[in-house]
């Protein structure tokens, strides 16, 4: 049964799926949620699919696929994406920070989107069917855990701090359901891991330089770049 609740905690925190109410009365820990991020994740890959289970012009397809996407996490990666990618314009830790902050969104952050979203509405009308769909979406929300065990919190409040940070036994659990995800698609899985880990490793990387740690913004990024290259690469494999 906790599991379950973990599970449903995970579910809500990460999607706009009204499963609040099944929740108990008292106050779980998202920590201990943390390993059905994967999961979530490939839940939302397959309800996102569904269109393309279809058969109609690929482009609209992938453009409804992507809508459900954004519309069952209420585009909160997105916006950690543009808030993060705004940062870029600061000066120091400290103006990144606020950057990051201000509810406005600048140049950096609407390129970012736009980019992010084209290539995504592109591989997606280039795949076969859903499970490429799935497994990016599984690896999205693994490099999410995998990104808090890796670097601090960088804010003293806030989301990367107020989530914690999970053990290694998490992230290889995440790593594992990854890679099953990866390998249920076939054709592409490991050069799409490779890929992934590197646009993985490579916003870490900028986390840690820009703001020595991450923060809601930088978790929220990392799942948009990650899956955004999963997919790209399977629909690049696909088409080959």
């Amino acid at each position: 049964m906790a599991r379950v609740q973990q599970f449903l905690l995970a579910t809500v925190f990460l999607t706009r799926l009204p499963l609040g109410r099944f929740l108990p009365a008292r106050e779980l820990a998202l920590l201990d949620s943390v390993w059905a991020f994967p999961l979530v994740g490939g839940l939302i890959g397959l309800l996102a699919g569904l269109p393309l289970m279809f058969d109609g012009p690929p482009l609209l397809l992938a453009a409804l696929s992507l809508a459900l996407s954004v519309l069952l996490t209420g585009a909160l990666h997105e916006d950690g994406l543009a808030d993060f990618a705004d940062s870029a314009g600061g000066k120091d830790r400290d103006g990144r920070l606020e950057i990051m902050r201000d509810s406005r969104i600048g140049s950096y952050g609407v390129m970012a989107l736009i980019l992010s979203s084209g290539l995504r509405l592109a591989a997606l009308a280039a795949i076969a069917g859903p499970m490429p769909l799935i497994a990016a979406a599984v690896c999205g929300r693994a490099a999410v855990v995998i990104t808090m065990a890796s670097l601090l919190p960088a804010r003293e409040d806030g989301l990367g701090r107020g989530a914690g940070r999970p053990g290694w036994r998490v992230v290889i659990l995440s790593f594992a359901f990854a890679l099953v995800a990866l390998l249920m698609v076939g054709d592409g899985a490991i050069l799409a891991m490779l890929a992934g880990l590197a646009m993985l490793s490579g916003v870490i990387r900028q986390a840690r330089i820009r703001l020595g740690g991450q923060t809601g913004d930088v978790l929220g990024s990392v799942s948009v770049l990650v899956e955004t290259t999963v997919l790209c690469v399977f629909a690049l494999v696909s088409g080959s």
